[in-house]
């Protein structure tokens, strides 16, 4: 079965793209997919055979060629499944890092309490706990994160993820991994 993927890959030579065309538009043979696709013998015979191979077009007991048209709709649907969470920890933890964060970068800060909690707890991971920080230090830490980098460290120390004084920061609360 072709997943959404491989289906793109198949799609995405020009020559393939014809040749489906022209079965959609009812070719039923080599000559039908040249006429319909306009191109020569050896490029439709190509991609009529790598479609072949891939399993999206059939070949008839009575060789005529079909285009598998539910493979599409398969495709569409496993993609339309949501996917296994990206991050680690319990469902709960991972739905709301899988809506924030995306390569390794805060989309946004959330502005639900519950939500940003648990955003901080992921960024208080960053701290070594009994390491001190400078402020430079932590803007940097944080920046790799989000271009917000007064409202991350604001976040952190008013909900006790981190410490300050001195422009000095360090860990002093957040989850330990096991």
């Amino acid at each position: 079965m072709l997943d959404a993927a491989a289906l793109a890959g198949l799609q995405a030579d020009a020559d393939r793209r014809r040749v489906v065309a022209a079965l959609v538009l009812d070719a039923t043979d080599l000559a039908s997919v040249e006429r319909l696709s306009g191109l020569p013998s050896a490029a439709a015979g190509k991609a009529l055979a790598r479609l072949v191979s891939a399993g999206l077009v059939i070949r008839g007991d009575d060789g005529t060629i079909h285009l598998v048209g539910e493979t599409f709709a398969r495709a569409a649907r496993q993609a339309a499944r949501p996917t296994a969470p990206r991050h680690d920890g319990p469902p709960e933890v991972a739905k709301v890092l899988d809506a924030f964060v995306c390569d390794g970068r805060l989309t946004s800060i959330p502005s639900q309490h519950a939500k940003r909690l648990v955003v901080l707890d992921m960024l208080a991971q960053e701290f070594e706990p009994g390491r001190r920080y400078g402020e430079p230090m932590v803007n940097l830490m944080l920046g790799k994160w989000h271009a917000d980098t007064a409202a991350l460290r604001r976040y952190l120390v008013d909900e006790g993820f981190l410490d300050r004084k001195d422009r000095q920061y360090w860990r002093s609360g957040g989850s330990v991994p096991d």
